[in-house]
């Protein structure tokens, strides 16, 4: 299976749909949201067409497609408006003998991550720049950086794993 797997849309229509857009071009058949989808969050500016109401009318068009869990910024009156789960701390994907542990960052991270063996992935989002490394007990970490508040000067960014290939996509 084909997954597309970005974090950290912020409320941003603009970012939303070139995401969407990509995530049709690049023919996946799951979107992985990581968090972060409708609301800025009080340290960030606000992002380009910051407008949450298109951005979940947007994301409710594709709900069967997506499994996403919560973000720091994500709460439960985000999910009355979302038709689709979003308030897990994490998710766990199996791929051959590998686990994928996705979530948001604020809780598990390269620096607080959950138990993990060698070759298992912990996708985060969450600090909005890429990265890719190896953390305790020989696991992976992956950072697809952020959709629409990247950071460092990285690009908006996203990921397409892809049977054993883990891609970046620059939006």
């Amino acid at each position: 299976m084909k997954y597309m797997i970005a974090s950290d849309i912020h409320g941003s229509a603009r970012w939303c749909a070139e995401l969407l857009d990509a995530f049709a071009n690049e023919g996946a058949e799951k979107l992985v949201l990581l968090g972060d989808l409708l609301y800025h969050g009080p340290r960030n500016d606000f992002p380009d067409d910051y407008s949450p109401r298109k951005v979940f009318a947007m994301l409710n068009g594709v709900k069967e497609k997506i499994l996403c869990v919560r973000g720091n910024c994500d709460s439960e009156v985000d999910q009355m408006v979302l038709d689709f789960p979003i308030m897990a701390d994490y998710a766990l994907l199996t791929l051959d003998e590998k686990t994928l542990f996705l979530t948001h960052g604020h809780l598990y991270n390269e620096d607080t991550p959950p138990l993990l063996k060698k070759g298992d992935v912990l996708f985060n989002g969450h600090f909005h720049t890429p990265c890719f490394k190896e953390i305790a007990n020989g696991a992976l970490y992956v950072n697809g950086g952020s959709a629409a508040l990247p950071k460092d000067g990285t690009p908006h960014s996203c990921m397409i794993l892809d049977g054993d290939t883990l891609s970046w996509v620059d939006l």
